[in-house]
């Protein structure tokens, strides 16, 4: 591992909660492609399995801010725990009713019930935030590596769903997926040292940390960022059937996902200068640039090609975004604003995932790549507009009174 990666794990307790973050996050990377192909491998319809993933990421879209945000109040372990069984019974649930042939809306209710999984990454994160705060270095460090986290998720995750679920029975990926949560969010929430303190309600001034103008443009950047990784999943998918390799769609992913976390590895090793706010735009830029090129590949390969390359874009900005939403929200609300981005990425791959399923089944495999391209375009254009937003610095009096507030506070608990 490169010095400054083996650097931030110095800190004790580091290495349990972000192995036990990799568990818990694969199944982002799992369920919504596992429900793809579940409900295409029995029913055949990919309008029906788009909206479901919709369904199950917009349920995320709404719980998950307001889970994050009980975080903040109440501690991690109190409220992950009792989240993370109701979601893994919503899953048996979808599961049971998908293999019994049951109405399609008992589907889209226990979907809805599922999405109410914990945002785990945000809370890996922000034990991060907790030991490395006011060090910069440490923490752009510590943000890569949890990027790179999260496309090894990417890579492996939809290899382990879409294989289990063509070569052993249908639902084996989202039950695979609902057994990693279990795992990692119980093991993760048993490590009390790295928790970080939460915050009482008579902290929590100003009301939602989505009240701050430069997360509002990150959100709605991410709505549309989402909407690109939605529908590449879901084209990706049929484009591959199409060639009769529906196995391989797990393969293409992969390195998609590949591309994203070699950058992620390079990024966490430089020490950058300049405006993060400028860095965030052009990753913006780049990632709806390399969606163009989808619409030209003929085949697997060179679609696999393209992706890889597309994927470059994906973590450096993902790890800026973090840094950016640590400067534009308050300490005692950091969690739920980093799963505020997390939202936004959930409606974006529900509206996305659902489009490219409907232009699939109306138009072709092919036809679908538009989808991306639209979204990059509208991901773009959000960006330029917002970027004077996350360009001004934090008024005084907002975070800077909060984090002075609550370290009188974390002293007066060390006396």
């Amino acid at each position: 591992m490169p010095s400054p990666y083996r650097a931030i794990f110095a800190a004790p307790g580091s290495k349990g909660f972000s192995a036990a973050g990799f568990f818990g996050r694969m199944p982002l990377s799992m369920m919504g492609i596992g429900v793809v192909t579940m409900i295409s491998q029995l029913t055949g319809r990919y309008g029906l399995a788009g909206a479901l993933t919709a369904t199950l990421a917009m349920a995320a879209a709404v719980f998950g801010p307001q889970v994050s945000r009980l975080v903040d109040r109440y501690g991690q372990r109190r409220v992950l725990r009792p989240f993370t069984l109701v979601s893994v019974a919503a899953v048996a649930g979808l599961l049971i009713c998908a293999q019994q042939g049951a109405p399609d809306w008992t589907l889209f209710v226990f979907a809805a019930g599922a999405g109410c999984v914990p945002s785990v990454g945000s809370m890996v994160r922000a034990r991060w935030a907790a030991i490395y705060r006011g060090s910069s270095r440490e923490l752009h460090t510590a943000y890569s590596w949890e990027s790179i986290v999260d496309e090894v998720c990417f890579i492996f995750g939809p290899i382990i769903s879409i294989g289990l679920s063509t070569a052993w029975f249908p639902e084996a990926g989202p039950l695979i997926a609902a057994a990693f949560l279990l795992v990692g969010v119980f093991w993760l929430t048993a490590q009390r040292a790295t928790e970080p303190i939460p915050h009482p309600k008579s902290q929590h001034t100003g009301g939602s940390a989505l009240r701050s103008p430069g997360l509002q443009v990150l959100v709605i950047t991410f709505v549309a960022t989402g909407a690109i990784f939605g529908a590449v999943d879901v084209v990706t998918v049929a484009f591959a059937e199409e060639r009769g390799h529906k196995a391989a769609a797990s393969l293409v992913l992969a390195v998609y996902a590949l591309g994203s976390c070699l950058a992620g590895a390079v990024f966490g090793l430089l020490h950058l200068k300049g405006k993060p706010a400028t860095r965030w735009l052009v990753g913006v830029c780049a990632m709806a640039v390399s969606m163009i090129p989808l619409q030209l590949a003929g085949n697997l390969t060179l679609l696999a090609v393209a992706l890889f390359v597309a994927g470059l874009a994906i973590a450096p900005t993902m790890v800026t975004t973090m840094a950016l939403v640590e400067a534009h929200v308050p300490r005692t609300k950091l969690t739920e604003g980093m799963t505020w981005t997390s939202t936004g990425l959930a409606v974006g791959v529900a509206l996305g995932s659902s489009a490219a399923g409907w232009v699939v089944d109306a138009a072709g495999a092919k036809a679908g790549y538009a989808v991306p391209v639209a979204a990059g375009a509208l991901a773009a254009a959000v960006a330029f507009l917002g970027y004077r937003r996350l360009a001004k610095p934090v008024p005084t009096g907002g975070r800077g009174e909060d984090d002075r507030h609550l370290r009188t506070d974390d002293d007066e608990r060390v006396a």
